[in-house]
């Protein structure tokens, strides 16, 4: 295992972690609060996320009792230094107004509580755009190491234990435009998403669901099951 994220508050940022309970609703803490946007309420996609406002990159969530994150007030540190609780109208407002907070204790998930990538998958779809990436623009919980190209495709359908927890690994991640934005800088590169739909069908990284919870760590070997 080679590092662990969880992203408190759905399209902001990412928090590393060493380690991390894992239960039948993902990551503890994860993508537990959300914006929905006003205009959208009917949508199946109602979210605000960095499509819309690629600063959201630069919104920091963070606990204030990191030990006890389901339970913790969350705060969110904003780019120019101020920290707000999540629940604060005027982070909605920073935000560009017409926007609403909601919180789901199962989490606000596009398809699964579980998204895994490998260092292998990044590097070969960044040498394939001609781009130097960094695994925080796919928005990964699990970044792992494997051998061959795009390891992770092989893996759909079978269990891996990591640590003291297993996954199944239930189907490949279809991106969208959100790969295009640079986590640092937030400027768009159409090419990614591009090169991936040119190459990849736009599938990098997979989707999974927890088997059987337990604690993950940093370190911890990747074994598959099946």
């Amino acid at each position: 295992m080679v590092a662990l994220w969880r992203y408190p508050v759905k399209s902001m940022a990412g928090e590393a972690l060493d380690e991390v309970e894992v239960s039948w609703h993902g990551f503890a803490g994860d993508r537990r609060w959300g914006f929905v946007q006003d205009a959208l309420v009917r949508s199946s996609f109602p979210w605000l996320t960095i499509r819309e406002r690629p600063a959201m990159w630069h919104y920091q969530p963070f606990f204030s009792e990191p030990e006890r994150p389901e339970k913790s007030p969350t705060l969110v540190r904003t780019p120019d230094g101020q920290e707000l609780d999540v629940t604060d109208p005027a982070l909605a407002a920073e935000l560009g107004g017409g926007v609403r907070l909601i919180k789901q204790n199962r989490g606000v998930f596009d398809i699964a509580p579980l998204s895994l990538i490998s260092t292998q998958t990044v590097g070969g779809i960044g040498a394939l755009a001609g781009a130097e990436l960094t695994p925080q623009r796919f928005r990964p919980n699990l970044l792992v190491e494997a051998s061959g190209e795009f390891p992770e495709d092989g893996w759909v359908g079978s269990v891996l234990r990591i640590g003291g927890f297993s996954m199944r690994v239930d189907q490949r991640d279809k991106r969208c435009v959100l790969i295009n934005v640079d986590p640092v800088s937030t400027e768009r590169d159409p090419s990614i998403l591009k090169t991936a739909g040119r190459e990849r069908d736009t599938c990098l990284g997979v989707y999974g669901t927890t088997v059987e919870p337990g604690r993950v760590a940093l370190g911890d070997p990747v074994i598959r099951e099946d």
